[in-house]
């Protein structure tokens, strides 16, 4: 081994020690953030009436997330493209349909949208580390289909925006699955457009099947890019084909713009 390689092998083992510490770092950051932040929702849930407890509740989530990406950014080992979202904030009620790569896709959106609101597994909404602040911030439970709907239509009436994944669940293997209904009938019974959300990563970054403590290659590339906007429809299912079309060819391996 040359001179010049063993610098370079040693500054390679560094980055690498240094993206774990950094990776596995931030992971508890988050776990704590959101854990702090639901134990101080709870009293609050019984001291703050409920429309303005949900504004808060909603504004802090979306200032903690943007916190936290900004120090994933200054880390040096995550790039994150979101500027076509923060427009988004003064537009009105919108339904926000985005494609579901990642689990961090809620943060990426939420952290532009102080104002949002989104719907929850009850299993989630039930855990310590959650439970208190998605009470706060009036997120919908995703138990009863019905009243799911309904409630869903009732925030976007009030001037909210709706953060949906039409697939209702992460892409598998990068494969767009089949869309759900539900947010063509949310869309028409709330008479909200739909604002659809194209989300791109460079790396299978906390997808589906992968676990969370496997780390991604750096630098990490997270990237929201708006796309087209489509009126509330008059008949569902054409209109939910439409869209799963639109996702699927934006997000064509020929198509799609890859973050860089």
């Amino acid at each position: 081994m040359t001179g010049e390689e063993r610098p370079a092998g040693l500054v390679s083992a560094l980055r690498r020690a240094y993206e774990y510490v950094v990776y596995y770092g931030f992971l508890l950051v988050f776990a704590l953030m959101c854990l702090g932040w639901s134990l101080l929702s709870l009293p609050l849930v019984l001291l703050l009436p409920g429309r303005m407890g949900r504004r808060v509740g909603r504004w802090v989530i979306s200032f903690g997330f943007r916190t936290y990406l900004n120090l994933l950014e200054w880390s040096g080992i995550v790039k994150c493209d979101l500027a076509e979202l923060d427009g988004l904030a003064e537009q009105g009620p919108l339904v926000i349909a985005a494609n579901h790569p990642s689990l961090i896709d809620v943060v990426l959106i939420v952290s532009r949208l102080p104002d949002a609101v989104c719907i929850i597994k009850a299993s989630l909404a039930d855990q310590f580390i959650f439970g208190g602040s998605a009470r706060l911030a009036g997120y919908i439970r995703n138990i009863s289909g019905s009243k799911l709907i309904l409630d869903a239509s009732r925030e976007l009436q009030a001037g909210s925006h709706l953060l949906v994944f039409p697939e209702g669940t992460r892409t598998v293997g990068g494969t767009l699955q089949p869309f759900k209904g539900g947010f063509a009938l949310i869309s028409k019974k709330a008479q909200a457009p739909v604002q659809t959300v194209l989300i791109e990563i460079n790396h299978p970054f906390l997808s589906k099947g992968r676990p969370l403590f496997d780390k991604p290659e750096f630098p990490l590339v997270l990237r929201a890019r708006l796309g087209e906007r489509f009126m509330p429809p008059a008949q569902l299912r054409p209109y939910i084909a439409k869209l799963e079309h639109y996702f699927r060819d934006e997000l064509a391996p020929g198509q799609m713009e890859r973050p860089s």
